[in-house]
């Protein structure tokens, strides 16, 4: 879901005591206390040190593994997390606290579908584990996948009434998977109204709800509630931003996603819609410039890549424009827009039989999604009886 990030804080458990017993006789004990407390104390720095001293000394333990990525974990390090953590896996397969700090690596690293299975496991061992079942349900949101978005959340319903995140994407979820829940979505953005209360965060996350739904008007109002209510929230005029973009207020679109690149400088899709605006109103420098900041903060933006493509294309540097929307379409190769634009960048290129196959693909995915809309809307002929002698 790229116009909202959730804000959510989770414990992770340190698990030092967890795994004292695994951990082998020849790793010092004493140096692994040492660093089990610096974890304690977030003296990660130290606690980091310490634990990859024991794994000099004991390449099977578990317990220093487990723990390294947890240091990883608290101090973003989130890819080098998730190698300390299989490594733990590979050693100790049956400890389930693994599982759930593997998956909130893989959350945190935005890898939902990688993150899923590890809480699943999680909750096999434990059906009443609230953090899982919740870091499940929202890794399903994410993923467009809201049938079980609500299995998932439903059972956290009588604890999580406060929660303004969790309605908010249980409320989607349910306008989202099925005309007969409407009732259950209505119901819980009331409920995420009486739990919310007059504050910039809740008109943020009732925009929000509004922009997925598509009500852009409603979103608007809402959003420009969440913007004069607190200019610093981070993701308020990022949407705002969007709603105009919906619009056509390009004007106003650009400034909303100038002042959210101040809020959260680290995220790239601010540059990524400034640029898409830069493109439309002509501004093919510019728009490089803005592309390149987003892939900059994340290199696998298929949008971004295929926008610098386009942007190289009008400079006339057709090689660059190749080599940006060649990686587009490996990134999204059911796109029919994205094959479409690069074959016309081939063209320009002069390679004719590579374009003409780009181009030929193009045309076989846009033939699909318009047989897969008609079936959504008509449901699939059964085929043509056979003629009766």
């Amino acid at each position: 879901m790229r116009t909202f990030a959730l804000q959510l804080v989770f414990t992770v458990v340190v698990q030092a005591a967890l795994f004292s017993a695994q951990t082998s006789p020849k790793a010092p004990q004493a140096i692994f206390e040492r660093a089990a407390q610096a974890l304690a104390a977030r003296d990660y720095a130290t606690a980091e040190r310490g634990f990859r001293e024991v794994l000099k000394l004991d390449a099977r333990s578990a317990a220093a593994y487990s723990n390294l990525g947890v240091c990883y974990l608290r101090t973003e390090k989130y890819r080098e997390a998730i190698r300390a953590f299989d490594s733990a896996k590979k050693l100790a397969p049956g400890v389930i606290g693994i599982d759930l700090n593997l998956g909130l690596a893989y959350y945190h690293e935005n890898n939902f579908a990688a993150a899923i299975p590890h809480f699943a496991r999680v909750l096999e061992a434990d059906p009443r584990s609230s953090q899982a079942r919740y870091l499940k349900g929202m890794c399903h949101f994410m993923l467009n996948q809201y049938q079980p978005t609500i299995d998932t959340l439903e059972p956290l319903a009588a604890d999580e009434q406060p929660d303004l995140d969790y309605l908010f994407v249980l409320g989607i979820a349910y306008g989202k998977a099925n005309p007969a829940r409407r009732d259950d979505e209505r119901r819980t953005f009331e409920q995420l109204v009486r739990a919310g209360g007059d504050t910039p965060h809740l008109h943020l996350l009732l925009g929000k709800a509004h922009l997925d739904l598509y009500e852009n008007q409603k979103a608007r109002e809402e959003l420009e509630k969440a913007v004069a209510g607190d200019p610093k929230l981070p993701y308020a005029h990022f949407n705002l931003g969007v709603v105009y973009q919906r619009l056509g207020m390009l004007d106003a679109a650009g400034k909303e996603f100038d002042a959210e690149m101040k809020v959260s400088p680290q995220e790239p899709w601010s540059y990524e819609n400034r640029g898409t605006i830069d493109l439309d109103q002509g501004d093919s420098t510019a728009a490089i410039g803005m592309f390149r900041r987003a892939l900059a903060l994340n290199p696998k933006l298929p949008l971004s890549l295929a926008g610098l493509g386009k942007a190289y294309l009008r400079e006339g540097r057709s090689l660059d424009a190749v080599r940006n929307l060649k990686k587009a379409v490996d990134l999204q190769p059911d796109s029919a827009s994205m094959h479409y634009q690069f074959g016309q960048a081939l063209l320009k290129a002069g390679r004719r039989d590579d374009a003409q196959k780009e181009l030929d693909q193009a045309q076989k995915l846009q033939a699909q999604a318009r047989e897969e809309q008609a079936e959504k809307m008509s449901g699939k002929l059964p085929p043509p009886s056979e003629p009766k002698d």
